[in-house]
């Protein structure tokens, strides 16, 4: 069996049996395949030795201690796929060791910062009226930004005043939304989405010009614009307003399970995250004003 059919049919396992999103796919697939062409033979003629030297390798070309670690994990479900197959008869990961990796915090933005961003859009316009109810909907629920553009219509309620997402690995959770979100949302709907509709007919709720569904880099440029308008200065990610979310939450005494929850968090030791990003920022302020700090 040659490497392109090993790959191909672990990664159809896998998504049989994770529900693993496309974006994990689509690395797992570019991990293997950068993995098969230095081997440079049989994907099922390894040792923990030969995947060291991959790693030496890769640490020599400066990939990050991030990308390491999703790389191994990558290989690690690959060559347990391959032992259950009975394919192989040892699992050449199971000595190795994730590399260390630095904790990076996310950028995050001030209240103030957040209330300029979302500010910014003009509201006299379709498209104004549409980025606005965007921006708040994403800072009122913390989406992530596929969860954003992935929205049907029949996902939100306005009248019980919640939303339905739909998440990593298809799992679903329901959400609040706040008065604020709600109004703008009411506002896109009723004045800026039947135009923007044309002469089509989609469920997808966030359009564009086109009348078609809201994608990633679309609404990447946009936040950048209206960050530029507001004058923020940082450097922002499509989740920017996902991360001012959940920190704001915590500065305000939300317990962690509780955001976990909204942030549809498999493992709550990602979100505490947040908790660190509050302590930076209890640290900084007492450096600054504390006669003694």
């Amino acid at each position: 069996m040659n490497n392109d059919t090993l790959i191909n049919q672990f990664l159809d396992h896998y998504w049989l049996s994770s529900g693993a999103t496309d974006n994990t796919l689509k690395a797992y697939r570019s991990d293997l395949a950068m993995f098969a062409k230095w081997l440079d033979h049989s994907l099922t003629k390894v040792s923990d030795q030969t995947i060291t030297q991959y790693f030496d390798y890769r640490q020599q070309n400066q990939f990050s201690s991030a990308t390491q670690a999703r790389v191994l994990t990558c290989l690690r479900v690959f060559y347990q796929y391959l032992l259950t197959q009975d394919i192989i008869r040892t699992n050449p990961t199971n000595k190795l060791n994730h590399p260390k990796q630095t904790q990076k915090l996310p950028v995050f933005l001030a209240i103030d910062e957040v209330s300029n961003l979302l500010d910014a859009p003009d509201t006299k316009t379709l498209f104004g009226l549409r980025d606005r109810a965007m921006l708040e909907l994403l800072y009122s629920c913390g989406l992530r930004v596929s969860e954003l553009i992935k929205l049907d219509l029949q996902h939100l309620n306005l009248t019980e005043e919640y939303i339905r997402i739909i998440g990593k690995g298809e799992k679903e959770r329901i959400l609040p939304l706040g008065e604020l979100a709600i109004e703008h949302l009411q506002n896109y709907e009723q004045k800026s989405r039947p135009h923007l509709l044309k002469k089509g007919q989609t469920n997808g709720y966030f359009l564009t010009n086109r009348g078609t569904s809201m994608s990633r880099q679309n609404f990447f440029y946009i936040i950048k614009a209206y960050a530029l308008k507001a004058g923020i200065d940082k450097p922002l990610s499509p989740h920017t307003l996902r991360h001012a979310f959940a920190t704001h939450l915590v500065q305000q005494g939300a317990d962690l399970r509780s955001v976990q929850l909204m942030l549809g968090h498999s493992d709550i030791a990602t979100t505490q995250i947040y908790t660190h990003i509050q302590n930076v920022q209890l640290k900084a302020q007492h450096s600054k004003h504390h006669p003694r700090g």
